[in-house]
């Protein structure tokens, strides 16, 4: 007869698995760093629809890193998030900020497509189950920053079209709608 010993940690999730999590939770909260300068530089710039646009951005990646984090805790892996690189703070345009978050948000949806894949390698369903809401909120998010920038690219220097724009249809509002309304 074998004994419980409570003190026994049975890890749910592979120490690679939990290796790149621990990536990614560094990727989330780097990105949220990112979407702060970004918001910053519309804020200073007195453009309320753009700035509170990437204030929400930087929360919602605030968000996706402590998923990733209580995924670990609750997987009984260990959380160990790395340093993260500085980000971004100065832009010479609108557009060059609305780029580097497509770009950012091409980079992460990369990041979660190789988190995928090795969750199918090892066959650890339940980090795929738990990894299938980042694919599809990756698609939302870039989306969401292309069509921001091309908006931007339309507006030129004139940003005051962006912050009417933003006004009257709030980017990714519909898409959270839409997916809330299939679920």
């Amino acid at each position: 007869m074998s004994t419980i010993n409570d003190n026994e940690n049975v890890s749910l999730v592979s120490k690679e698995l939990e290796n790149a999590i621990n990536q990614q939770i560094g990727s989330e909260f780097q990105a949220k760093l990112q979407y702060l300068n970004i918001a910053a530089y519309f804020d200073e710039g007195d453009l309320p629809q753009l700035s509170t646009f990437f204030y929400q951005q930087a929360q919602d990646e605030d968000m996706h890193a402590m998923k990733f984090l209580h995924y670990l805790v609750d997987a009984s892996g260990t959380v160990e998030i790395p340093a993260v690189k500085k980000p971004e703070f100065t832009f010479d345009s609108a557009e060059t900020a609305v780029h580097l978050a497509l770009q950012n948000e091409i980079r992460v949806t990369g990041q979660i497509n190789a988190l995928m894949d090795l969750a199918i390698e090892e066959k650890d369903h339940i980090a795929q189950d738990f990894l299938r809401w980042f694919v599809t909120e990756q698609l939302e998010e870039v989306s969401t920053m292309k069509t921001l920038l091309n908006i931007t690219r339309r507006a030129g220097d004139n940003l005051l079209w962006v912050e009417d724009y933003l006004a009257r249809n709030p980017l990714g509002l519909a898409a959270e709608q839409a997916g809330t309304a299939v679920q």
